[in-house]
């Protein structure tokens, strides 16, 4: 069986993304800059907000953080995302979730400067997707394409399986597949008999956050597997694949070390590529 290694890709990726951001400092004089807005506490959302800050070092990219109280209200928050959009150095804005519950996260999505949607998950950033244009993609299915295309998996003409249809993952993952000329089904909890479906499949890839939930017996022997969730189990971080899929499947992506380090790599390419578009013109990830 293939280990699908995303820790080493994310490395590339990311000495990639300092090459050219470098490159870019030379012609233009700019530094990509990505503003991670943290609002509370939450110790886990405090530990992913340091990481993308360490990672954007890393890249040669600038980080600011704003860390803003549990108290914070809709309008302060609005005011500060104006802030950000209206700040030629900042290319790059990121609302960390989750939010307190007096802060609307449809409205931050849709409030948020659709030029600096790095996250990829304004209803433009959306519509752009759909209709197959250049915009922002939701950094963790891009990270899973890339994971794809780097392992030289074949999709046209394969039948792809997506189990999971949320906003950030499961549906821009299944059009990006549909894309790449992939025969898509996307499933959800309310699918009857899963394993049906995802024993037809070439490829699975599993972002239903449910630890275990695919197991041998849904595999087709050979297929491909992308396990997206990220579950903590007795203190460990699990996926949503069962230990035994490896047994049956040709190609499985670990967790961790899989799909999580290409999510924060993507997301530096993100805010490359919105700082190339607003200084230069420039379009496409890196």
């Amino acid at each position: 069986m293939t280990v699908l290694d995303g820790r080493s890709l994310a490395r590339q990726i990311r000495a990639r993304v300092a090459t050219e951001a470098e490159a870019l400092k030379r012609a233009a004089g700019v530094t990509p800059c990505l503003a991670a807005v943290l609002v509370g506490d939450d110790p886990a959302s405090a530990l992913y907000v340091r990481n993308k800050e360490r990672e954007c070092g890393r890249a040669g990219l600038t980080s600011r953080v704003l860390r803003l109280s549990r108290e914070t209200t809709w309008d302060a928050l609005r005011a500060e995302l104006d802030r950000l959009g209206e700040d030629d150095a900042v290319h790059g804005i990121l609302v960390q979730q989750p939010l307190p519950p007096q802060i609307p996260v449809d409205a931050v999505v849709t409030h948020t400067d659709p030029r600096k949607d790095v996250d990829g998950l304004h209803p433009l950033s959306g519509g752009l997707l759909l209709r197959g244009a250049p915009g922002f993609v939701p950094c963790t299915p891009l990270g899973v394409m890339a994971l794809l295309r780097h392992y030289e998996i074949p999709l046209r003409g394969r039948r792809a399986v997506v189990v999971g249809r949320s906003a950030l993952v499961g549906k821009p993952l299944a059009l990006l597949l549909l894309a790449a000329d992939a025969t898509v089904t996307l499933c959800h909890s309310r699918t009857p008999d899963l394993g049906a479906v995802t024993r037809e499949a070439d490829i699975v890839c599993v972002a239903a956050g449910r630890a275990g939930l695919l197991t041998p017996d849904m595999v087709r022997p050979g297929a491909v597997v992308v396990d997206v969730g990220i579950n903590r189990v007795d203190d460990h971080l699990v996926g949503d694949v069962a230990p035994g899929v490896a047994e049956v499947a040709g190609a499985l992506s670990p967790v961790p070390g899989g799909i999580g380090p290409l999510t924060i790599a993507m997301l530096l390419a993100n805010t490359l590529q919105a700082a190339r578009r607003l200084t230069q013109g420039g379009d496409g990830p890196v």
